[in-house]
C-alpha cells in the first residue's frame, strides 16, 4: 500500500495555516476534483477522497492536535474500520455542500454522505461563464513603464435572438422526459453511495428545446469578436497575468460571462536583464576608468543617474542603485538596479596610443597587477610540485 502523504502537503498550507486558510484550500481542490467534473477520471476520484480525508482531519481540533503529535498513527481509530470512508467518516457535509453549490450554480441535493438538507439544484437558473485566456506581446519597454494595448477577444455569448434560451421566438422548451424536468438522474456506487448526475439528455436544464433557435442553432450562444483597450500597468513581468472581469465566455440560461486573463508575454531588452523586479546592466567600460575611477553615466527607467567608480576597481564589480529597478506591481515592491562593470579591451589602437600602453607595460610591477603577480607564485610552486614527481 502507498505511503500516505502528510495531511498539510495534500492541501497544500503551511502547518501553522488557520482555519479559514485550510478550508479555502480544501474548496480549491474539491471544486478541481470533484468527481461530476472528472467523469470518469479514477485517478481525479482519488485525490477527491484525499482532500476530503485531509480536510476532515485538519478541520477538527482535537483530531489535528493528535495527528500533529503523533502523525498518521495517531488517526488509526478515528475513522471505521479499513480507514477513511467518504460516506461514512465524511462529518462537514454543510462545507462541502456550499462548495458543491457554488460548483452547480443553483444549489446541489445529494444522498450516501450521511447529512441531507441541501437545497435542491435548479437547472433553469442562469449559470456563470467560464474564464478565458489569451497571450498579449508586450515590449519591454511597454511592460516597464506601462502601456495600453488593443486586445480582441473571441468569446461565446449569449444569442440575441432567443436571450440564451436556445428556443426559437414563440415556442418554448419541453421538460425533459429522461429525468423528469429535474436536470439530475441518479446513479449506485462508487464513493459516495447515490450520486445525482447531470442528465446527459438535457445536459442539467431539466428541459429541451422543442424549436430550435435558428440563429444559434439551439445553443443558446452564439461566437462574437469583441475588441477593446486595456491598460498594462507599469512593471508588469512575462508570465504575469491580467484578469479582466466579464470578458470571457457567457454561462448557461443567459448567465453572467466569465472573466479574461491576459498572460503577458514581454520580449527581451536590448539593454537590461530582468530578474523579478530587479534590473541588471552590463556595462563595458574602459579599463583606465576602473583604474584611475571617474564618474559613469548609465540609463535607468527613472532617467539618467551618475555611478561613481572608485579607483582600482576589479572588472566584474557589481555596484546596486536601489530602487531604480523595474516599478512596484500588486505585491511586488520596486526593485534594484544591479550594475556589473566589465573591462573591454581596447580596440582600434593609433600609433600614440599603442606607445602609451607599450610603455605603461615596460613600467608594470606586482603592485601594479597583484592578483597577476598571486597566480604567477602559485603557478611557479605548482610547477616545481610537478616536477618532483
Amino acid at each position: 500500500m502507498a505511503e500516505k502523504r502528510d495531511y498539510y502537503e495534500v492541501l497544500g498550507v503551511e502547518k501553522n495555516a488557520d482555519a479559514e486558510t485550510i478550508k479555502k484550500a480544501y474548496r480549491k481542490l474539491a471544486m478541481k476534483y470533484h468527481p461530476d467534473r472528472n467523469k470518469g477520471d479514477k485517478a481525479a476520484e482519488e485525490k477527491f477522497k484525499e482532500a476530503s480525508e485531509a480536510y476532515e482531519v485538519l478541520s477538527d481540533a482535537q483530531k489535528r492536535s493528535r495527528y500533529d503529535q503523533f502523525g498518521h498513527a495517531g488517526m488509526e481509530g478515528a475513522f471505521g474500520s479499513g480507514g477513511f470512508d467518504f460516506a461514512r467518516d465524511f462529518t462537514h457535509g454543510a462545507d462541502l455542500n456550499d462548495i458543491l453549490n457554488q460548483f452547480f450554480g443553483g444549489g446541489f441535493s445529494f444522498d450516501g454522505f450521511g447529512f441531507g438538507g441541501g437545497r435542491q439544484y435548479d437547472p433553469t437558473a442562469p449559470q456563470p461563464g467560464e474564464d478565458t485566456e489569451q497571450r498579449v506581446r508586450l515590449s519591454f519597454e511597454d511592460a516597464l513603464f506601462g502601456t495600453t494595448v488593443s486586445v480582441r477577444v473571441h468569446a461565446a455569448v449569449a444569442c440575441p435572438e432567443c436571450k440564451g434560451s436556445g428556443a426559437e421566438k414563440g415556442s418554448s422548451r419541453a421538460t425533459c422526459k429522461q429525468c423528469g424536468g429535474s436536470g439530475t438522474i441518479r446513479r449506485r456506487g462508487g464513493l459516495f453511495g447515490v450520486v445525482q448526475q447531470e442528465c446527459p439528455v438535457c445536459r442539467g436544464q431539466g428541459s429541451v428545446v422543442e424549436k430550435p433557435c435558428k440563429h444559434c442553432g439551439g445553443d443558446g450562444f452564439v461566437a462574437s469578436d469583441e475588441t477593446f483597450d486595456q491598460h498594462i500597468p507599469a512593471g508588469i513581468n512575462d508570465g504575469m497575468r491580467l484578469r479582466v472581469s466579464g470578458k470571457g465566455n457567457a454561462g448557461p440560461n443567459n448567465g453572467p460571462r466569465g472573466d479574461l486573463y491576459l498572460r503577458c508575454s514581454v520580449e527581451p531588452s536590448d539593454l537590461f536583464e530582468r530578474d523579478g523586479q530587479d534590473l541588471i546592466l552590463r556595462c563595458p567600460v574602459s579599463p583606465v576608468l576602473l583604474a584611475l575611477g571617474g564618474e559613469l553615466p548609465v540609463e535607468t527607467p527613472s532617467g539618467t543617474a551618475t555611478l561613481k567608480v572608485k579607483p582600482g576597481t576589479p572588472s566584474g564589480s557589481r555596484q546596486r542603485l536601489r530602487g531604480y529597478g523595474a516599478p512596484a506591481i500588486g505585491r511586488f515592491p520596486a526593485g534594484d538596479l544591479h550594475i556589473i562593470l566589465v573591462a573591454e579591451t581596447f580596440q582600434s589602437l593609433s600609433r600614440e596610443q599603442t606607445k602609451l600602453l607599450e610603455k605603461l607595460r615596460e613600467s608594470e610591477s606586482d603592485k601594479t597587477f597583484p592578483e597577476r603577480a598571486r597566480l604567477e607564485k602559485a603557478a611557479k610552486r605548482f610547477a616545481e610540485r610537478r616536477a618532483k614527481k
